[in-house]
């Protein structure tokens, strides 16, 4: 990388003439523009800049193509004659970038004009001043590559090929636009196109291409994709790279070589703040040196120059591997229409900027524009957008029913789930994998699990962890789709939960991965996107705490997209909080109880194996994403389990059903729990019965949906219920399940629901604290009594 490091002040180092070049006015001897707190830093430090009026802090740069070449030469190890071609632009080429940059412009400017009128709603971001980066776009990626974009992303679309009318008629929240009006401006997606987002989050996009760019690998691996040389491209901003998932990204995009490119929007500014008030290092571009993959900057307010370098590193991220390109530019407009542009010099850095970096004006006085019939240009780019608006106009408005029926891919209770076949059909499947995995290691993972289905029906029984582990390996031997990521995989993580399957299928099915949850649920996130199952193991279930907003689009997405996209994701993890487990607060947390209110997902417990075994294998089959949670001190319980079993998504388990002579006594109380709960109320259960009392224990082996039936068909015959709960009393399970009884089956209770909850406070470690914060048998015990006393 010394080569990169020595070539780089050249290759962004402004040149006294280019094709862009729009004459003597627009250059002076300004001091350089600084990138960085108060540093110059070396590969900016010989930039020479446009002329601005005095007091401005972000000025244009250039990147002259033919000092370019140096660093893409050096840095990148391109051939000569792979420049060469890269820097050739056609009559033909030119017309075109030209075209998407005046269809660009004129398509948000329609929008800002609808906007004002009220046509379209909420959050907003144009990309005016940005027009060479759709032009890059349409010119050289293909319809098959992966595209993930952000917020701003209408013009990315656009340039994707997507149809500018059904954009349009997103925005405009119509059934015709391309999400169905679910998703609006921040969230355009096409599947034809593969435009995959539209992502509102910063830079949560990052990893969730990452999966793509996997996915892409995985599809030349088993001989199921494209064509080899698909790529993936993810659009950030520079602000957005400051974030930590960046270097994530690109230490993945490296350890595997994946087909990645980071575009890096960077127009200087959050949504006022110059970013490099808060940012001690603005070159992205650089920042893959640690990791080996190269960068280059360049100037998008030059359509040519952009078109060159963006081409060569396209070329690059095709042929050999990863790489950034760093595009500095401007934003006409504010951050969005509701912008107050307050921050210093927001204002006069605009209205210089609308004067002196227009890329559509600086290449209207460039050479170049001779070779281009620009009015025939204009008259296209208006004719289209003409067309986009008078189809978002005419296009009706979605049915209100709409939102639940993308509530889940696969309602409840009507998939069969033992009889979904692989989408590439049982026999191709087959085929695959005795393709893609080596004789001996075949047999030796088919021994495997022959020897856990044995311990499965022996009378001692299975683990837990071994019960999934089982499913999985299921799962991901009869499905080349399934892959599998966690921590520690190598040696089965903490319960044996993904045992043997990177051993048994490799790296790229089975990845081991960095101490980041987030980063691999959106990794998987990406590759559901894109024809896979990934399963994703969590060590301890509260370690997702750090992917929360990667769940929470994987959630999202399938309603969010109109139904394109299916998101066949399932996340297992052992957590709960068992009396004295003594783990302290962080290991304690219910994390079950925070992910409660992410809409679209379905969420699962196991007690015991046959149930984690059931669960387990119905998730990974169903087309949504899942969450399935084990108890945590519970993982090496052992029990008997029926293989070949998929339990239904959606239903609760009724462990125990109360006497007759119970119920007509009014000694018999309905109990809900899950997890250690379970085996608390069992507890429970034992101390009670020879006293005449009795319970109807159901556990929530589904916790959402809720299974109400199940909840009503009991409390028809005890009328009193009581939770014990692993949540706390403020936004827990229990308190969901409690509004939702005292909402719908109020006339069959006879008293209050007694909520057995852990109490608003932090888990202590020591046991004397932590008995009077988490629940117990003895604490249903009592409960139990209380509840049929014959004054109650």
């Amino acid at each position: 990388m010394a080569a990169q490091a020595s070539a780089m002040p050249a290759a962004i180092r402004a040149a006294a003439s280019s094709s862009s070049s729009k004459g003597p006015s627009r250059r002076s001897s300004a001091k350089p523009q600084q990138r960085g707190a108060g540093v110059v830093r070396p590969a900016i430090a010989d930039a020479k800049v446009a002329g601005p009026p005095p007091g401005l802090e972000r000025l244009r740069i250039e990147t002259p193509w033919e000092e370019a070449k140096l660093t893409l030469k050096a840095a990148f190890g391109m051939s000569d004659a792979d420049i060469e071609t890269a820097g050739q632009l056609s009559d033909e080429e030119l017309a075109e970038a030209y075209t998407m940059m005046i269809h660009c412009r004129d398509f948000e400017n329609e929008c800002n004009q609808a906007y004002m009128a009220g046509k379209i709603r909420g959050f907003m971001h144009l990309d005016n001043g940005q027009e060479s980066i759709p032009a890059l776009l349409d010119n050289a990626i293909r319809k098959s590559d992966l595209k993930h974009s952000y917020y701003r992303d209408h013009t990315h679309a656009i340039a994707s090929g997507v149809d500018s009318g059904k954009i349009m008629a997103e925005l405009f929240g119509r059934d015709g636009g391309t999400c169905r009006g679910t998703g609006g401006s921040m969230h355009i997606y096409d599947v034809e196109h593969n435009f995959q987002g539209g992502w509102a989050l910063v830079a949560e996009q990052l990893p969730y291409a990452v999966g793509a760019a996997r996915s892409i690998r995985l599809d030349t691996h088993l001989g199921t994709g494209e064509a080899d040389d698909r790529i993936t491209v993810v659009f950030v901003g520079e602000g957005g790279a400051q974030n930590g998932r960046m270097a994530e990204c690109l230490n993945a995009a490296a350890k595997e070589n994946l087909p990645i490119l980071f575009v890096v929007i960077d127009n200087g500014r959050a949504i006022n703040t110059f970013t490099k008030d808060v940012a001690q290092n603005q070159e992205v571009f650089n920042q893959g040196k640690h990791y080996g993959v190269p960068g280059i900057l360049v100037d998008g307010q030059n359509m040519q120059d952009t078109l060159r370098v963006g081409r060569a590193a396209i070329q690059h991220v095709r042929t050999k591997g990863p790489a950034i390109l760093q595009v500095h530019t401007f934003r006409l407009n504010g951050h969005s229409p509701a912008d107050p542009e307050h921050e210093r010099n927001r204002k006069d850095e605009k209205r210089w900027a609308r004067m002196e970096a227009d890329p559509i004006t600086i290449f209207e006085e460039s050479a170049d524009a001779k070779r281009v019939d620009m009015q025939a240009c204009k008259d296209k780019a208006k004719l289209e957008v003409q067309a986009a608006l008078d189809f978002a106009n005419a296009s009706p408005p979605p049915p209100a029913s709409l939102a639940a029926q993308l509530e889940y891919p696969d309602p409840n209770g009507m998939v069969d789930y033992s009889k979904r076949e692989p989408e590439m059909g049982l026999e191709m499947a087959k085929m695959v994998t005795e393709r893609t995995v080596p004789e001996a290691i075949l047999t030796s993972v088919k021994a495997r699990i022959e020897a856990l289905r044995a311990m499965a029906s022996d009378v001692k029984g299975i683990s837990i962890g071994d019960a999934v582990n089982l499913a999985i390996l299921e799962e991901m031997l009869r499905d080349p789709t399934t892959v599998a990521h966690a921590e520690d995989l190598q040696a089965g993580s903490s319960y044996n939960i993904p045992a043997n399957t990177q051993q048994a299928f490799g790296t790229l099915r089975a990845a081991d991965e960095i101490i980041d949850e987030g980063h691999f649920i959106g990794k998987a996130l990406g590759e559901a996107m894109n024809g896979y199952r990934p399963v994703v193991e969590l060590m301890n279930a509260n370690f997702g705490i750090y992917g929360m907003a990667e769940l929470s689009s994987a959630g999202n997405t399938y309603a969010t997209t109109g139904g394109q996209f299916k998101m066949p994701m399932t996340v297992i993890g052992a957590g709960g909080t068992a009396p004295n487990q003594s783990l302290g607060a962080e290991h304690s947390q219910p994390f079950h109880a925070y992910i409660m209110g992410i809409p679209g997902l379905k969420i699962c417990s196991a007690s015991k194996p046959q149930e984690a075994y059931g669960l387990a294998k119905s998730m990974i089959r169903d087309n949504g994403p899942g969450v399935l949670l084990l108890p945590v001190k519970l993982m090496k319980t052992r029990g008997q389990v029926t293989v070949d079993n998929f339990l239904p998504l959606h239903k609760a388990t009724v462990v125990h059903s109360a006497s007759e002579a119970s119920i007509k006594a009014g000694k018999a109380v309905t109990v809900i729990t899950y997890l250690h709960g379970t085996k608390e109320s069992e507890d429970a259960l034992a101390e009670l019965l020879p006293l005449g009392y009795d319970i109807d224990l159901i556990e929530l082996t589904c916790m959402k949906p809720f299974d109400m039936e199940t909840v009503r068909a009991s409390l028809s015959k005890t009328h009193r219920l009581a939770i014990l709960d692993e949540s706390t009393r403020s936004g827990g399970v229990g308190a969901t399940v409690s509004a939702l009884v005292n909402e719908q089956l109020f006339d069959e209770l006879d008293g209050p629901v007694v909520r057995l909850c852990m109490e608003d406070a932090p888990v202590p470690y020591a046991s004397e604290m932590e008995v009077e914060v988490v629940k117990r048998a003895k604490d249903l015990v009592e409960a139990v009594k209380y509840m049929t006393k014959p004054e109650l």
